[in-house]
């Protein structure tokens, strides 16, 4: 596996291609992924192939924005398929390579332990100080696809969203769960403030 080569090349092509409209589902967060994967990694013990193949998934796993938000993340499995043979990935890699990106479906349903670092890397924000600011973000980003119209709306989503997330492996637990549940407390305030 070429893996340095493969990274390079993802993250020139998201740099030149993604649309700038694409606030939250940018560059930044690709590298925001990357790095809570390295972290969360090493914290539960994955090296050699492993680490490189969930590495790799992560540099992809929104690589389907380029085409479009809907299914971009079976639109990620073809481009992960139709460019990683030229890295000298082989079609078993390929494969895990497509289930970690698969897993990142909302809901999030990963069926093994890298799945569950990359799940929890994507959602790793939820549960960290910056999460009102990555959070607006987003809110901007449904605004302009016209998803969203308004904050009440957005903290209504956020509510439900954060009610029904979890976290999978045990050090995001440990580390992000609480702060989670904290920025939970104040969305349902705001939304109760707002209707008294």
């Amino acid at each position: 596996m070429e893996f340095l080569e493969a990274k390079s090349f993802i993250l020139e092509k998201l740099g030149k291609e993604l649309i700038p409209e694409l606030s939250y589902h940018s560059v930044g967060h690709i590298k925001d992924v990357y790095n809570a994967c390295e972290f969360l990694a090493k914290q539960e013990g994955i090296q050699g192939e492993d680490l490189e193949l969930l590495l790799t998934a992560a540099l992809f796993h929104d690589s389907g924005f380029l085409k479009q938000p809907k299914d971009h993340e079976l639109i990620s499995c073809n481009i992960v398929r139709e460019h990683l043979p030229a890295f000298g990935y082989d079609p078993e890699q390929i494969e895990r390579i497509c289930g970690m990106i698969m897993a990142t479906r909302i809901p999030q349903k990963p069926r093994n332990k890298l799945e569950e670092i990359l799940c929890d890397a994507d959602l790793d924000y939820l549960g960290r100080d910056d999460f009102f600011y990555i959070g607006n973000k987003l809110f901007s980003e449904l605004s302009i696809y016209g998803i969203l119209s308004t904050e009440e709306e957005w903290n209504r989503i956020q509510l439900k969203f954060l009610e029904s997330h979890h976290y999978f492996t045990p050090t995001a637990i440990n580390l992000r769960k609480q702060k989670k549940d904290d920025h939970l407390r104040q969305i349902r305030s705001r939304i109760e403030s707002d209707h008294p």
